[in-house]
């Protein structure tokens, strides 16, 4: 009898944990197949993005160059605070 008794008891503990646990498969699957779905959509993504930009950057042609200014080639700064100091010392210096 308690042979009979443990054996209804894992028939009943199995027909509750079998269509749970096929459920909870299909639940999981499901979000991987998104997960990886969503992989693939972000890695085409990635190239469409990045020929795109290679082919913009090949038709566009070179970058224009700018030739720096006088004030940029001399060092000599353009602020007029700091210019102002620097006279004031040299007033003061002398």
């Amino acid at each position: 009898m308690k042979v009979l008794w443990t054996l209804l008891k894992v028939a009943a503990a199995l027909v509750l944990v079998i269509p749970v646990s096929l459920l909870m498969l299909g639940v999981v699957g499901t979000v991987l197949g998104l997960a990886i779905m969503l992989l693939r959509l972000a890695v085409i993504g990635l190239l469409a993005y990045g020929a795109f930009k290679l082919i913009a950057r090949l038709l566009r042609g070179p970058a224009p160059r700018v030739e720096p200014r006088e004030t940029q080639r001399l060092g000599t700064p353009s602020d007029p605070y700091y210019q102002a100091a620097m006279r004031e010392l040299d007033r003061d210096m002398a």
